[in-house]
């Protein structure tokens, strides 16, 4: 098996094995195991049943019974009967704890695009709820969008899921399985793919914070690129009987401390994915005995717990200086909330360990798709983080209508979702993520298109500073502008050399086209001018043999040649049909005195 084809077998969605803090739970996993079915729409159902007790199982066959009809005589590349793409994407969602509705509409998301079942048929056998989702994730039609049909695709996707997340993460669930398939493929498909999920996907996952998606794309995607590199990760992991004894020692000796600190909760190895082990390693040109072990805390109580174990265990080994990270109080750009610190552990190993609550480690696992995991939980949400889950989205759709050409809306969609973000705050303690290289500009575009407009400057630290200045993670900005009682004036159209954000190169252009019309070269208007002569002389049933009256009248209104005559028409500096009046005037009144 090379690293390049059975790589993508070997990478699967990694859901963590619940642990005592939750007896059902894992009475009902292993139940799981020891009941597999030949039957592939059981064990969904089962797996489903697994997180949702009441899942509609009769839906879901339903939903594999007509897709099966469907898809009838269609085969994958690989040579598999096509059925077991959408069956294996339905399963990758359960696993995640998606809903019945997701499930169906997985098995059913490649009937209207593949098949000759329609969107109408869909919508009145199971539902305009499945219709939505099942329209969202089908591509547009190349022979009609051409080459930008699969950008076109991406913005669809994206309208959709302003009004149902899971459209997205049904999108992301069969991309992976995709992935993992994708050694059947050319290199240079492979290659395409790969690049185009790393490119747009794979930060759309992150921004949902669906980690347990993430790391098998990521991981899929370096199999694809970097098979050398695959190989290689995968013969470190697998030959470390060191790490792992050091791993596994750090592991009781914390669950011992906690216990002492009478902190209920979990503790495991929490070791990185291949990906991250090649971008840390191997990418940044270091040896692979960088990436570290690493063990997850995941309290059975209140934030405070959290906080609490983290004293427990920086008084029993010695934390490494600046090394320590409060994602609690500062969560990431997607809600992720964790507690990072490395200790100098056993025989001076470090160690990183990680501190969460049970809640948010179902949100840093399953990110948005924990509404639907845990739907009593989500309930509990206030009103506050349910509008920041998808923020970004709602920033997305704001401007995707602005912008016509269809790789200027992926070039600002590849920006926004920047892998690499920075966070600034503002005076009044406003934490704002912005991309590297953001400048403050960027960041009063982000506050608000007014803020953005009358912009005059800005301090940094309690230092003025040039607008233009770049940005770093963790400065103080204000953001200083003309007194409210002014008429703003505007933002400069120098700004657009150095702003990083799509959303504030929106607003300055937006500025500018609603205040002036684009620049129009002399020609232009030339040609517009004689244009609108050329039309009124129409009107009148009348024209000219040469431009012998013009050149008089030209001179008669004081005006150099005829063409800045025609210039003055198009400026409407001049109407065309007083032109046309004189013109009319002059002939025939030239007629007159000759008798004629």
């Amino acid at each position: 098996m090379t690293a390049s084809t059975g790589a993508f077998r070997a990478v699967g969605l990694r859901v963590d094995v619940p642990e005592r803090h939750d007896r059902r739970s894992l009475s009902r996993w292993l139940h799981g195991l020891m009941t597999t079915s030949s039957d592939p729409v059981t064990d969904l159902v089962q797996a489903h049943r697994e997180i949702h007790p009441r899942g509609d199982g009769a839906l879901i066959r339903r939903a594999y019974l007509t897709a099966e009809q469907m898809h009838q005589g269609q085969m994958r590349k690989s040579g598999e009967p096509f059925i077991t793409h959408p069956l294996a994407v339905a399963r990758i969602l359960a696993d995640l704890g998606m809903d019945t509705i997701t499930l169906v509409a997985a098995l059913l998301h490649d009937t209207v695009e593949d098949t000759s079942y329609t969107l109408g048929a869909l919508q009145s056998d199971f539902g305009s709820e499945v219709a939505l989702l099942v329209d969202g994730v089908t591509k547009l039609d190349r022979a009609f969008f051409g080459e930008h049909a699969e950008v076109e695709t991406i913005r669809k996707m994206l309208v959709k899921s302003g009004k149902d997340e899971r459209v997205l993460i049904i999108k992301l669930a069969d991309r992976l399985h995709n992935m993992r398939t994708l050694g059947v493929r050319s290199q240079a498909s492979r290659e395409r793919i790969a690049r185009a999920t790393m490119d747009v996907l794979v930060p759309l996952c992150d921004r949902l914070g669906i980690q347990a998606l993430k790391r098998g794309l990521e991981d899929t995607v370096l199999a694809a690129l970097e098979p050398d590199a695959y190989a290689a990760v995968e013969a470190h992991v697998n030959n470390r009987p060191e790490w792992n004894r050091v791993l596994n020692w750090t592991i009781d000796q914390v669950r011992k401390k906690l216990a002492e600190s009478r902190i209920d909760a979990w503790v495991r190895a929490r070791p990185r994915h291949y990906y991250s082990i090649w971008r840390e390693t191997i990418a940044e040109n270091k040896p692979m005995n960088f990436d570290l072990p690493r063990v997850v805390v995941v309290v059975d109580g209140p934030r405070t717990d959290c906080y609490t174990a983290l004293g427990s265990l920086h008084s029993m080994w010695r934390p490494v200086p600046g090394r320590f990270k409060d994602f609690i109080a500062s969560p990431k750009n997607n809600l992720y909330r964790s507690l990072h610190t490395t200790v100098i552990g056993p025989a001076g190993q470090p160690v990183e360990v990680l501190i969460r609550t049970v809640e948010m480690h179902h949100a840093a696992e399953f990110g948005i798709a924990a509404n639907f995991r845990d739907p009593q939980a989500a309930a509990r949400l206030d009103a506050t983080t349910r509008a920041e889950q998808l923020a970004w989205l709602r920033r997305v759709l704001a401007w995707q209508d602005d912008v016509d050409d269809a790789h200027k809306f992926l070039d600002a969609l590849r920006c926004d979702l920047a892998y690499a973000q920075i966070q600034v705050f503002t005076l009044d303690g406003r934490a704002v993520l912005l991309p590297v290289d953001a400048t403050p500009v960027d960041l009063a575009y982000t506050l608000g298109a007014d803020t953005g407009n009358s912009c005059i400057g800005a301090a940094r630290n309690s230092r003025l500073i040039p607008l233009s200045s770049v940005l770093n993670d963790g400065d103080v900005i204000d953001i200083i502008t003309r007194e409210p009682d002014r008429e703003p004036p505007g933002p400069s159209r120098e700004w657009l050399d150095f702003v990083k954000s799509p959303q504030a190169r929106l607003e300055i252009t937006r500025w500018f086209q609603t205040r002036y019309l684009p620049p129009v070269s002399v020609a232009h208007r030339v040609r517009l001018g004689q244009a609108a002569i050329g039309l009124a002389l129409r009107e009148e049933g009348r024209s000219l043999a040469n431009d012998g009256p013009l050149r008089i009248l030209a001179e008669q209104l004081d005006y150099p040649d005829v063409d800045a005559l025609f210039v003055a028409v198009a400026d409407h500096r001049v109407s065309a049909h007083d032109v046309v009046a004189r013109l009319i005037a002059m002939v025939d009144g030239a007629q007159t005195r000759r008798g004629y």
